[in-house]
């Protein structure tokens, strides 16, 4: 079955870590970009991250830059939103998605991890 599934999430302090993961199964991801985007509850979604396919570039929000850090493993066809320093602000659902022209899945959305991060 093709889909990305994200993982990761919880509840943590101000100031805790998390590292999230996203997994594509059923395909190969390598060629694929993939992007984070959070929505709060009641907000716009919001893009978090974006990393290129095979790795070769990193771009983040200004919300995000100096406190979290996107990383992929090919082998496992996973991406990773490690996050430092969080803040209640923080809070929200955290979701992955998939881009690209060379993307054999493109657009797709994973179901989201659950972040909390309380004061």
């Amino acid at each position: 079955q093709v889909q990305l599934v994200e993982s990761g999430g919880g509840s943590v302090q101000t100031g805790g870590s998390l590292r999230l993961s996203c997994t594509a199964h059923g395909f190969a991801s390598s060629n694929c970009g993939v992007e984070w985007y959070r929505q709060a509850a009641g907000e716009q979604r919001q893009w978090v991250s974006t990393i290129g396919p095979h790795g070769a570039t990193t771009n983040y929000a200004v919300a995000a830059k100096g406190r979290f850090t996107v990383s992929r493993d090919l082998a496992k066809d996973t991406v990773y939103l490690q996050m430092t320093s969080l803040r209640p602000e923080d809070t929200a659902m955290y979701s992955c998605h998939t881009y690209g022209v060379s993307c054999p899945k493109p657009d797709y959305w994973g179901q989201g991890t659950q972040v909390t991060v309380s004061s």
